[in-house]
């Protein structure tokens, strides 16, 4: 199952998206947004695998928020009644472009394109299993197995291990884009968790080993929204 929302200015497309996307089983939709703000806040905390994105909206161009995204397995459709935007779309590696009216036919002909784009990042995922950090003037590489959570520290990350902890000069959006969005999430603006190593959670709060790590509150309905999606 693949996961996907929708942003657009214009309640009506949406509503014809949410149509199309309600006939294609292996495509679950988890919000349709007007408002960018709004859909940038339930991305900071969770990921998907498709957005599907107008590009001109009031308070921002889909082209800047696509640029925005920290996640780099999501696939980016746009769906735009500006022809004039195509080019300027694929530059920012959109998967697909497409002009309202949007027919179904057309539609699912670009949620293939994504599909096929999506499976082939998860497959590459799960093949590598670590990555590699700079830290006290070496690479070292770190199996994700190994990974108990990671903690932000303004341009600094620090990646608790079992045995030690590694300091590296990176922010946590860039070491998101570099880990599996399917098998970390991140909880707080200063915390990214493994999934696995999740012991115990709380409305406000998750345990993680020993340590207890705060849930951010622009973080929240993400966290629990992906919570769910794996239990089911």
């Amino acid at each position: 199952m693949l996961t996907c929302i929708a942003l657009d200015d214009e309640p009506l497309a949406l509503q014809v998206l949410k149509k199309y996307i309600e006939k294609i089983y292996f495509l679950e939709c988890k919000g349709l947004f007007t408002d960018a703000e709004e859909a940038r806040k339930f991305l900071e905390s969770g990921s998907v695998d498709i957005i599907f994105l107008d590009i001109q909206m009031p308070d921002i161009s889909g082209i800047e928020f696509s640029k925005s995204l920290t996640h780099k397995h999501t696939a980016v459709i746009f769906t735009t009644a500006f022809s004039e935007y195509a080019i300027e779309g694929f530059n920012v590696d959109a998967v697909d472009y497409m002009l309202k009216p949007v027919e179904y036919d057309r539609f699912l002909k670009g949620v293939y394109k994504a599909k096929e784009y999506v499976d082939y990042l998860n497959s590459q995922e799960l093949h590598q299993g670590y990555i590699f950090v700079k830290s006290d003037y070496q690479m070292v590489k770190i199996f994700l197995k190994d990974i108990i959570y990671i903690e932000g520290l303004d341009d600094y990350i620090k990646i608790y291990l079992p045995q030690r902890s590694i300091l590296t000069l990176m922010t946590l959006k860039t070491i998101t884009q570099k880990l599996p969005s399917r098998e970390f999430i991140r909880v707080h603006r200063s915390y990214i968790v493994p999934v696995s190593k999740i012991d115990h959670i709380s409305k406000s709060k998750i345990r993680v080993a020993d340590k207890e790590i705060p849930i951010g509150i622009s973080y929240s309905e993400g966290f629990f929204t992906a919570m769910e999606q794996r239990m089911q």
